[in-house]
């Protein structure tokens, strides 16, 4: 089979096109023929080394995909083989992901898709929507499992709404009930939230962006999915309810973060801060089967029309989508695996 690999951290140029032997599933897995292998931020920092040191010898990227089940190892129902599937967490302690036409993963992290989802939505799940899922449950007085009517009566405010994971938050928050603000940079981002189903759209370098958002939310935002929490985190706390939380996954941009502990103290505000490695696999089991339900529901669609423009790229041009990922490109970057 065709594979994805690299033997050394670095950059883009170390991930070789390689032929490797199919694996073969072991007990309680699944192996699956990859049709779509999905791009995230993680897998690039994984592959450069600015998380951890490689822990492998050879590692094939990507922690999400979509494909269809082949073949399953022991004590997995053999009625699974020939299931269209999505795949999340991949290569979470293991050396092979996604970016290769076979991967083999343990039989959960393997999700049925439904006929009606293709496989482009599946391989834009896993790590994006799993995040979202953990940063609209982790409020002290909020649920902690999605579903309609889940968010009844709570404001999200979704931090660059058109980036993949505010895409996310946008689509399984109102799933759930909840009114949803997106903040962005600029008009095409701002169309693009607005596709994904946010309620409301603030430019935040326009105008006085805590204003706008309070005339929205009287009373406060009850959850902040935030995205780059240093540049982000005096308007977070304007907007703030008394009792909010401020889910972080990321701290674009890299400003440090320095807390009033006294502001904090008299909102008695919650800060949430997540990656889904460390999360807990009831967590990441339970995201994964709600957000299973959300897709079943129509819920999470992605493409232009939907506010997630798609990025492809062929498994031989990796490289290429890894670069686009770090460079910033909006929407979600794709490798097709499997044309057929």
């Amino acid at each position: 089979m065709r594979a994805i690999i690299y033997r050394g951290n670095g950059d883009p140029e170390v991930l070789q096109l390689v032929d490797r032997e199919v694996p073969s599933p072991g007990a309680g897995e699944v192996r699956v023929r990859v049709a779509v292998s999905g791009v995230n931020p993680t897998d690039w920092k994984t592959r450069s080394g600015a998380t951890n040191p490689l822990q492998f010898d050879e590692v094939t990227p990507h922690l999400d995909g979509a494909g269809v089940i082949d073949a399953v190892g022991d004590g997995v129902d053999r009625s699974r083989v020939g299931q269209r599937v999505w795949l999340w967490m991949a290569t979470a302690g293991r050396p092979t992901g996604t970016a290769a036409e076979f991967t083999a993963v343990p039989a959960e992290r393997a999700v049925p898709l439904p006929d009606a989802a293709g496989f482009d939505l599946g391989a834009s799940l896993g790590v994006p929507a799993l995040t979202a899922h953990r940063a609209l449950t982790v409020a002290e007085d909020g649920p902690r499992r999605l579903r309609p009517g889940a968010l009844d009566g709570k404001v999200v405010l979704a931090a660059g709404g058109a980036g993949a994971v505010g895409h996310a938050v946008i689509q399984l928050a109102r799933w759930a009930g909840a009114t949803v603000i997106s903040t962005v940079s600029g008009p095409e981002k701002a169309r693009l939230a607005t596709a994904a189903g946010a309620h409301h759209v603030v430019n935040y370098r326009e105008g006085d962006p805590a204003r706008e958002i309070r005339k929205i939310a009287p009373d406060g935002v009850d959850i902040v999915a935030e995205v780059a929490l240093g540049a982000n985190l005096a308007l977070d706390l304007a907007v703030l309810r008394t009792r909010g939380t401020i889910a972080t996954y990321a701290n674009d941009g890299g400003k440090p973060v320095e807390l009033d502990v006294r502001q904090n103290m008299t909102l008695n505000s919650r800060f949430q801060f997540m990656v889904l490695y460390t999360a807990g696999f009831d967590v990441l089991t339970g995201g994964a089967e709600d957000v299973a339900a959300a897709v079943r529901d129509g819920a999470m669609p992605v493409g232009e029309a939907h506010g997630l423009p798609l990025v492809r790229f062929p498994l031989d041009r990796t490289a290429e989508a890894h670069r686009a990922v770090q460079d910033g490109a909006v929407g979600k970057v794709l490798v097709d695996v499997n044309g057929d």
